[in-house]
């Protein structure tokens, strides 16, 4: 041990979090020793990778799950559309304040503007979104919205979603303020500035143990290379689905009773410049029954390396691993005694999604494909490809004895502020500012609080509410536009 490399910091784990904590250690603490230790041989090559997620900034600005419907038909409640939405304006202001100080590059290789919209069919759904806009429509971060039940209005703001549709029951809504977010790009850039700034990036290296160290610290052991080791005063891990497998290593107690769920998806794509030119938007609908809100369909414009291409899926799988490049043992090595019962549960209480995700599993790329005709009524099979996005790994809960299936981003730390990691998926990436400088206030809340003004600096809106005061929220849509070049 004593040739055993120290650091303040290892980050496991070359992803967008561990990239934006390890960009609030350095500017907050410049002296600080980090090292990021990740698996693959280079950054962003699993959840932030531009073809392993959608794309969405996610704002809930056209996401019906953030918003779900009342029980009684009566107006549905905005809170947690609020504050997904607050927390990626918390994000745009984060990225703004890169731009300015360098260390992200042109805002248009990684953010573009792409307008919003949600599309659905049916009367009861219709109903649904005419109460949904009404609710939304006077919230401050939601301005601009718009709504139509007219065919001739929608075709206008998207033309594949009307082209060959005979006359049924639609409503939609656009936006003009959402984006379309490559992820990868922004991460590579945030870990370039990291190594010119001291911080080391170990690639090729697969951490299989997580020990505390008498002295409070952490001993981190690989098995690819075999047997080196490094250690650290304190450990985040932003290893995606790995991240469980480390904590339950670390042995940290509050990670006992939690699992989590793995759920892959694919996507029809097409890169035809004549059928990507009639759609310039992020179309979303409602989940299938028993779907999990990640497999809500939609429709997308994609801008990767300025070039623009449309998605369509995403189409639910299922198989063991917690990472796209991971193993089919994940699933099965990762049940202990303290979450074998809260895994039982979940797939007791959640046989609508077996069954919906069995379904996924047997479709054929023609089923797939009658998928997207429900939106683009005029598509031609030939036109689209099927292939493979990322890993989703779902977060398991502990409920009591039993077990809950949750979707979002959940931060587990230890109690004596030495590691933290990160479980779960969407809105994932689109949080990512928010997120991380809640580990930040969780591991360093002494930091935290000597910073104040600093990080108002790069988040004006920093422990204020937005939505709440429309002079704020109007001048930080303004402000972030610009700075991100987002403005028509």
């Amino acid at each position: 041990m004593d040739q055993t490399p120290r650091y303040d910091y290892v980050l496991i784990g070359a992803g967008i979090m561990s990239a934006t904590y390890g960009i609030y250690l350095k500017l907050l603490k410049p002296e600080l020793n980090i090292a990021i230790i990740e698996r693959l041989d280079s950054p962003a090559m699993e959840s932030s990778d531009v073809w392993n997620n959608a794309g969405t900034g996610h704002a809930a600005l056209c996401e019906l799950n953030y918003m779900p419907d009342s029980t009684d038909g009566s107006l549905p409640s905005p809170k947690k559309a609020i504050d997904i939405n607050e927390q990626f304006v918390f994000s745009r202001q984060l990225w703004s304040y890169f731009v300015q100080q360098g260390i992200l590059d042109d805002p248009k290789t990684f953010i573009n503007s792409v307008p919003h919209m949600t599309f659905v069919r049916g009367a009861k759904d219709v109903d649904y979104l005419r109460r949904r806009h009404r609710v939304l429509k006077d919230e401050p971060l939601f301005e601009g919205m718009e709504y139509s039940e007219d065919f001739s209005q929608i075709s206008q703001w998207t033309p594949l979603l009307i082209e060959g549709r005979d006359d049924e029951v639609i409503a939609a809504t656009k936006i003009d303020s959402g984006t379309d977010v490559d992820y990868g790009e922004m991460t590579r850039q945030m870990i370039h500035w990291l190594e010119e700034n001291g911080v080391e990036l170990i690639t090729n290296t697969d951490v299989s143990r997580l020990r505390k160290l008498q002295d409070g610290g952490w001993e981190i052991k690989t098995k690819n290379p075999r047997n080196i080791y490094f250690a650290a005063n304190k450990v985040f891990v932003g290893a995606g689905g790995y991240a469980l497998k480390m904590l339950q290593s670390a042995g940290i107690e509050e990670a006992k009773g939690y699992g989590t769920f793995p759920v892959s998806g694919h996507f029809l794509r097409t890169d035809n410049p004549e059928i990507v030119k009639q759609h310039w938007a992020k179309v979303y609908s409602q989940a299938a029954v028993g779907a999990p809100p990640m497999s809500v369909p939609h429709l997308d414009t994609r801008l990767v390396n300025g070039q623009p291409s449309l998605l369509f899926g995403p189409f639910a799988g299922f198989n063991l691993k917690f990472l796209k490049s991971g193993s089919f043992l994940d699933l099965p090595m990762s049940i202990r005694p303290a979450n074998l019962i809260p895994y039982i549960s979940v797939a007791v209480n959640n046989l609508g999604l077996l069954k919906y995700l069995i379904t996924e599993i047997l479709k054929s790329k023609k089923k797939k494909f009658e998928g997207l005709r429900e939106f683009v009524p005029a598509a031609r099979e030939e036109d689209w490809e099927l292939y493979e996005a990322g890993q989703r790994a779902q977060v398991i809960a502990p409920k009591g004895k039993l077990g809950t299936l949750q979707f979002g981003t959940q931060v587990i730390s230890a109690s004596d502020k030495t590691i933290a990691g990160l479980l779960g998926a969407s809105p994932g990436a689109s949080v990512s500012a928010k997120v991380m400088m809640d580990v930040l206030s969780q591991l360093e809340p002494e930091m935290v609080k000597a910073n104040t003004e600093e990080i108002r600096k790069m988040v004006p809106s920093f422990q204020k509410p937005v939505n709440s005061d429309s002079t704020l929220a109007k001048k930080i849509l303004q402000d972030t536009a610009k700075a991100l070049d987002l403005t028509k």
